[in-house]
């Protein structure tokens, strides 16, 4: 069985903030905001003008901390208790995820996610990452519920850390280069067709548009540039997301990045820069040489190439390698193999500085 879980509707406008009102009000005129001090900043006061004007009535959380089961369930309990027709979740990969997981069993309450960052596609899949208090992935959840609207204001993206543009950038060439192994070995498929087609996509985005999106992002413009890459980074990798069949299609990177965030000395990297290190163990995984694609891709996004506060500690990778359990019935269908081995081997190739 085939099904594509996608937002009703999608909006991408510089200051879109100032006009936001007039586009939530009619799907709820009584909302909860999650939200985070920084994003919260980001919009206002333009956002809370927008919402007064449209008559929408409105109370504010903050996520400080993690996206845990226990964040989920305060702001289902608070969305309840207020009477709310819908959440609005404005912010980063987080405070979307956590919105979206909690909004999941709230019969007749709307969702609109608002990105203030373009560093995951988070306000458009139809996944929630739910973490540990400690930063540590905890597990995955997939979702049927679809927003009614996501919104993205591209001037508050032009002026966020071009950090958060890269990273995001590395998170959605991951789609193609995790799923362009499962299309070779399994050809034919049409869902995972469908995945490789929004992946590939996203990738001609980023070789054509990127370097000027990146210049735009640094001079805080918006740009033809930059929002062709915005939409890359939520649309396109969302979509690859978004088509589920029975093929079971787990990123290989993406895996080896959950078993990251349980290293304390990690969690200053952002979510896009472990997964473009993970990028590079896969491909160490499969060829032994690292892709050179990939490789000019990760140098041009500033991924890291080495996790140099591990201290190239063979003990801490042989750890890592064990812990982590790839899923059988997805392996089948890769061309190369994961052992505990190969990876203690692919992440000692990496100790150092990397010039591969």
């Amino acid at each position: 069985m085939l099904s594509i879980t996608a937002p009703l509707a999608y909006l991408q406008q510089p200051g879109l903030r100032q006009r936001a009102g007039e586009h939530i009000k009619p799907h709820a005129r009584i909302i909860r905001i999650l939200t985070s001090p920084r994003a919260w900043q980001a919009v206002n006061p333009d956002l809370s003008h927008s919402l007064e004007s449209a008559g929408i009535r409105w109370q504010l959380e903050y996520l400080h901390g993690e996206c845990t089961d226990e964040a989920i369930d305060r702001l289902r309990a608070a969305a309840t208790a207020q009477g709310a027709e819908g959440i609005l979740a404005l912010g980063g990969g987080r405070v979307l995820d956590c919105a979206k997981a909690a909004a999941e069993t709230l019969d007749g309450v709307a969702l609109i996610n608002f990105a203030t960052l373009a560093a995951t596609c988070a306000a458009w899949s139809p996944f929630a990452i739910v973490y540990n208090a400690q930063g540590g992935h905890h597990h995955g959840l997939l979702l049927s519920k679809k927003p009614a609207l996501v919104l993205v204001d591209s001037e508050v993206i032009a002026r966020s850390d071009v950090r958060y543009l890269k990273a995001g950038i590395v998170d959605a060439l991951a789609k193609w280069f995790e799923l362009d192994p499962y299309q070779r070995h399994n050809p034919g498929r049409l869902g995972l067709n469908l995945k490789v087609a929004a992946a590939r996509q996203a990738l001609e985005v980023y070789e054509q548009w990127g370097a000027e999106a990146i210049a735009a992002n640094q001079q805080q413009r918006v740009t033809p540039a930059l929002e062709k890459v915005i939409d890359a980074s939520i649309v396109l990798a969302g979509l690859s997301n978004s088509v589920q069949d029975d093929l079971p299609t787990p990123g290989v990177a993406h895996e080896i990045h959950n078993r990251l965030t349980h290293e304390a000395e990690l969690h200053n990297l952002l979510h896009g820069e472990k997964v473009g290190y993970s990028l590079l163990i896969q491909s160490l995984l499969e060829h032994e040489q690292a892709d050179e694609t990939l490789l000019r891709l990760l140098r041009q996004y500033g991924s890291p190439l080495t996790l140099a506060a591990l201290n190239g500690d063979p003990q801490r990778f042989r750890q890592i390698a064990r812990d982590l359990h790839f899923p059988a019935a997805s392996a089948a269908h890769l061309p190369f193999t994961l052992t505990p081995e190969k990876l203690e081997r692919a992440f000692l190739a990496t100790v150092g500085d990397r010039e591969a």
